[in-house]
């Protein structure tokens, strides 16, 4: 599996944050946080937009790094992935995200 491939199966080399961070960009990074922080009533800043990367070493966002339940869960499991883990099918965590984006249950399931 690629190591771009994020615990819940999002591919990190679409998303936002990952783009922003690798191409410097600050009007991605507000555009971003704007909507995660609507999206997750939360209060994401422009700074907080800066990720390398779900599953490899170096910067999260803050809410990958610390607030992501689906990562927390797969970091204490200590798989791969989602797709490694035996509750993936009955899961209600990942399933919220295979359900807004199939394509994640097909990079899981590798």
């Amino acid at each position: 599996m690629r190591d771009m491939i994020a615990f819940c199966g999002l591919d990190c080399e679409r998303c936002d944050a990952y783009l922003a961070t690798l191409n410097d960009d600050q009007a991605l990074r507000e555009k971003t946080a704007k909507l995660w922080a609507e999206l997750n009533n939360a209060p994401i800043l422009p700074e907080h937009i800066n990720c390398e990367g779900c599953r490899v070493d170096g910067i999260k966002t803050v809410y990958c790094d610390n607030l992501c339940a689906i990562r927390q869960c797969a970091l204490k499991k200590e798989v791969t992935t989602c797709g490694d883990c035996a509750d993936l099918e009955k899961c209600s965590t990942v399933g919220m995200v295979i359900s807004n984006d199939p394509t994640a249950l097909e990079n899981l399931r590798g």
